[in-house]
């Protein structure tokens, strides 16, 4: 775990005082948000560059472990973010699609870190990441149009150009790139590496613009961040108890039921924003829902890590 990925948390927080800072300033208000877009794709482009695709054959090989992390993700999950959003922010539409932006989309980077400071199985974690990211492409937008559709907020139009523009050009270029680099896999993964801390960089950018142009929203409405707090800390505990029972009736080993409750729990905040930013350029309180979340969904993370290790040790006495 390097620097950069210690401190996210503390990154995500800085970036956006300093967006705020800096956007009291009325010539960069005014011109930060082009640059939003282009620092999105850059950042996603290196994500989808380190996604190990050919892992998925893996992760087909412990067919037990995958179709239940999968059911767990894409069927349990987005019923429960859709009924804790129609509960607590059923009377704003723009905190109600961002929570379940946030909640409908499993991490697909980091929360290997949490896998394994808490002892879990991060091989089988790594293989079932790029299963992940490709089903939450997928469903995404389908989840927008049946949860989120009858808000007034969706525009189907705006959402495919943001697909394309945001996820299918970096998923191509990646694409492009591993191909060129086919036979040179040495020289691939020198290339790779050398850009492992630059996706955090370039979402720190991108949120600087985004609060550079939008800081005032926020500060504005400060009370966003209470009104977040219960259903995200209610997701991760209902999500957690789901988790540790399912692992327990499937029998699975403890490190593979830690696995399972962190790729359940972990939520991928930069694919959610960077669709936010470019499907609702005229609702600019979903992308700010979609920064609050990680500042909360982190520590929390790191406490429910603790908490794995504490049942685990429990378990070996």
């Amino acid at each position: 775990m390097n620097l950069f990925e210690r401190l996210y948390t503390l990154i995500i927080f800085l970036a956006v005082v300093i967006g705020i800072g800096i956007g009291k300033v009325e010539l960069i208000r005014e011109n930060a948000e082009s640059f939003i877009v282009p620092l999105l794709v850059a950042m996603l482009y290196i994500t989808f560059l380190q996604i190990p695709i050919d892992e998925i054959k893996i992760a087909f090989k412990n067919f037990k472990f995958t179709y239940t992390s999968v059911l767990i993700n894409f069927l349990w999950t987005p019923i429960l973010a859709w009924l804790l959003a129609m509960v607590f922010l059923g009377d704003n539409p723009a905190l109600y699609i961002g929570f379940i932006m946030l909640m409908v989309t499993p991490c697909t980077d980091w929360y290997l870190i949490f896998t394994g400071i808490a002892k879990g199985n991060v091989a089988l974690s790594t293989a079932i990441l790029p299963l992940n990211l490709i089903l939450q492409i997928i469903m995404l937008p389908i989840y927008l149009l049946i949860f989120g559709g009858t808000t007034g907020v969706i525009e189907l139009t705006f959402l495919v150009e943001s697909i394309i523009i945001v996820l299918l050009i970096p998923l191509v270029l990646a694409f492009l790139t591993k191909m060129f680099f086919l036979n040179k896999h040495h020289l691939r993964e020198h290339f790779i590496s050398n850009l492992s801390v630059l996706p955090i960089i370039f979402l720190s950018l991108a949120i600087v613009a985004m609060f550079a142009s939008q800081g005032q929203l926020l500060l504005d409405h400060l009370d966003l961040m209470w009104q977040l707090t219960i259903p995200i800390l209610l997701f991760f505990i209902v999500n957690f108890f789901i988790g540790q029972k399912v692992g327990q009736l499937m029998k699975f080993p403890n490190s593979d039921r830690i696995s399972l409750s962190l790729t359940t729990l972990a939520r991928n905040s930069p694919i959610a924003l960077a669709i936010a930013m470019t499907a609702f350029p005229d609702q600019p309180l979903i992308a700010i829902t979609l920064v609050i979340g990680p500042l909360l969904e982190l520590p929390i993370l790191a406490i429910i890590t603790q908490l794995l290790l504490f049942i685990s040790k429990n378990k070996r006495l």
